[in-house]
């Protein structure tokens, strides 16, 4: 189930231009929580659900990766891997993106990229903001990031 005002956020962002990305870690996989076939089931259950709204991702990135089982990679978030990846195949500028997220990791590569981070407090993103730099934005949830990104 996706949390309210996610539908309305991605739909104000495509509206405005925006490609709406996903990059994810999914270390389950590595440590044997689940699938990469789980993943994709979950994966295309977003897809569906935004798909009955008329919305769609451009692109999703995900990272299989654990590091004390798989070592050290270049996708892992904060690595900024998959960003580069996403930026390179869909034509993007990162400094020129914004990086959301509910985990200093989501925001961390907006440092490095040049982008804007936005740190969103639903999920994990209360108690990630304790520490987080002050160059980052705090949103209460993804519309609210939405409306920060779109401005007045």
């Amino acid at each position: 189930r996706l949390i309210p005002g996610v539908i309305e956020a991605l739909a104000l962002l495509k509206d405005a231009g925006f490609a709406l990305v996903v990059v994810t870690n999914q270390s389950g996989i590595a440590r044997g929580r689940f699938t990469v076939a789980d993943y994709g089931a979950v994966a295309l259950r977003l897809d569906e659900e935004l798909a009955s709204h008329g919305l769609g991702l451009d692109a999703t990135y995900y990272c299989s990766h654990h590091p004390e089982i798989t070592g050290d990679c270049p996708c892992r978030k904060p690595a900024t891997g998959m960003h580069r990846e996403a930026s390179e195949a869909l034509g993007l500028d990162p400094s020129l993106s914004y990086f959301v997220g509910d985990k200093k990791r989501d925001v961390l590569p907006a440092l490095e990229l040049g982008g804007e981070g936005i740190l969103v407090r639903t999920g994990y993103g209360a108690r990630e903001e304790v520490d987080l730099p002050p160059v980052f934005q705090v949103a209460d949830d993804l519309l609210s990031a939405a409306k920060l990104i779109l401005g007045p």
